[in-house]
This record gives structure tokens, sequence and C-alpha cells, in this order.
């Protein structure tokens, strides 16, 4: 499991003042802000983050060291990490995304289905991409209690009962 868990990233520059248009993927969206300082996914750069007004589809925020339109421009993409020791931890039943991402996948019987290669929310529940030898196409699995009974990060693996069809 990795140390660092993505947060949110960087939309963009807002305004000519150096503001950055922040995203933030956590389950309460203004609590980005007590994560900072935020790092780069490789855990070298550290940016002090402060929100300085809600906006639509996120917030306009202060990065350390950011003080003009062009150096907000530049970091447009940048996605931004939290130490897992700074989060909360999570429920049983509740996951964060990069712990998922390369969990081998089994069916019920035993056999390998492929690995965990992203996870997607289009609006309902969240999808795990899979993908591997035996798959044709890349497959988009509900993350369901249903279709996903069994969850093991110490063991790597997720247990899948796909719905009828989908393999």
């Amino acid at each position: 499991m990795t140390d660092l868990i993505c947060v949110g990233s960087i939309a963009g520059s807002f305004g000519v003042r150096g503001e950055v248009r922040l995203k933030s993927y956590c389950a309460v969206p203004e609590d980005i802000e007590t994560y900072s300082p935020l790092t780069d996914e490789t855990g070298t750069e550290r940016y002090p983050l402060i929100i300085t007004r809600a906006i639509k589809n996120g917030f306009a925020a202060r990065l350390g060291g950011v003080e003009t339109k062009e150096q907000a421009d530049a970091l447009k993409g940048l996605r931004l990490f939290a130490r897992r020791d700074q989060l909360p931890s999570l429920p049983d039943d509740e996951f964060y995304h990069a712990d998922l991402i390369g969990l081998a996948v089994y069916d019920t019987g035993g056999t390998l289905l492929g690995r965990v290669k992203s996870v997607q929310n289009h609006g309902a529940d969240d999808l795990l991409e899979l993908h591997g030898p035996g798959l044709k196409t890349t497959v988009l699995l509900p993350f369901t209690k249903a279709a996903v009974p069994t969850v093991d990060l110490e063991a790597g693996r997720i247990v899948a009962d796909p719905p009828e069809g989908l393999l």
C-alpha cells in the first residue's frame, strides 16, 4: 500500500494573482485544506495550501510559492497527495482508490479475471476497470457488495461475482 493518497488536483489558474482552481477528491471537499502541506506523487515537492473561496466545481486556492497566473497555469493537471497517516481511517467497507489499483481480481471459483487498472465513477456506484490477458477488452465491474463481495488488501486480492453476461 502506498503512503500517499491523491486528495485533489489543480485544474488551472483562477484570476490573475496566482490563485489556482482546486478540485478536491475528499469526502468533505473543504477537508483538503487540513492536510496541507500537500505533495506531488513522489512526495518531494511540498505545496502549502489555503482555500480562498468556493467556485464552480471546486475552490480557488493559494499554493505556497505560486505568485503569478503563469505559475498557476504551469501547475494545471498536478495531482496533490496527502500522507495516509494524515487522513481519517475508513470503515471496513470503504477503501482508498489507490489501495485497489493493481489488485488481482478472482471469480468465486478462484479463476484470475484480471487486475484493477483504475477506479471510475460516472455518477452512480464506483466501477473497477479490469484488464488482463484473458479479457478481450477492458471490463468495468460495478464496485458493489453484490458484485465484489470480498476485498482483501493484505492478500492483495479481490473476489468478484460479476453480473451475468459481463465477462
